[in-house]
Formats: C-alpha cells, sequence, structure tokens
C-alpha cells in the first residue's frame, strides 16, 4: 500500500486547471497503481480537506521525434491524472495566487 504522499506525485498547473480550480475541482498527478479511494484518502490526509467525488483518466504518452540526421522517434511517459473535486466551501490554499 502507497503512503498518501507517494500517492499524490504533484499537482498539474495549467490555464484549464486554474478555471477549474474555481468550481472547487484540483487536478493531480497521482501513481499508477493508485486507484480512487487511494487519490480521496491521500488528499483528504495531506490537505485536510473533505472530498467529494474524484475522476481518474490514463493520459498516454505522445509521439516525439527529433530533428536531425538520425530522426529518433519516441514515447513521451504515460501518466495518470486525477480530477479531485471538493465539498463546497472547502479548498487547497496550495493553488491559491499560482
Amino acid at each position: 500500500m502507497l503512503s498518501s504522499h507517494e500517492v499524490i506525485r504533484r499537482p498539474v498547473i495549467t490555464e484549464k486547471n486554474t478555471m477549474l480550480n474555481t468550481e472547487g475541482k484540483y487536478l493531480f498527478e497521482v501513481a499508477q497503481e493508485a486507484n480512487k479511494l487511494d487519490v480521496k484518502r491521500a488528499v483528504e490526509e495531506v490537505f485536510n480537506v473533505r472530498v467529494a467525488r474524484v475522476n481518474i483518466i490514463n493520459v498516454k504518452g505522445k509521439l516525439r521525434r527529433s530533428p536531425g540526421r538520425r530522426r529518433t522517434e519516441g514515447y513521451t511517459r504515460s501518466w495518470k491524472k486525477a480530477i479531485v473535486t471538493l465539498v463546497p466551501g472547502d479548498r487547497i490554499e496550495l493553488y491559491e495566487g499560482v
């Protein structure tokens, strides 16, 4: 079983995500082995908030080609992201002012 700090890898801060923050939704990169219950427990424990629901999305790696003579191809790494919706009235201060 993973600890709470191992489940949540990092917050994902994008333009779209900052618009979701006004609705009480926060985006995190999570461990590949984590499920919805693990993510809910970890967010509640680390940030001391109440979680209403969790949606998980597996993001596949994208094809990347390097320029030059060799023209090698490869993929970026695949990762898992979680959209965490909090109970109305709760906020995560980590995201504020970013």
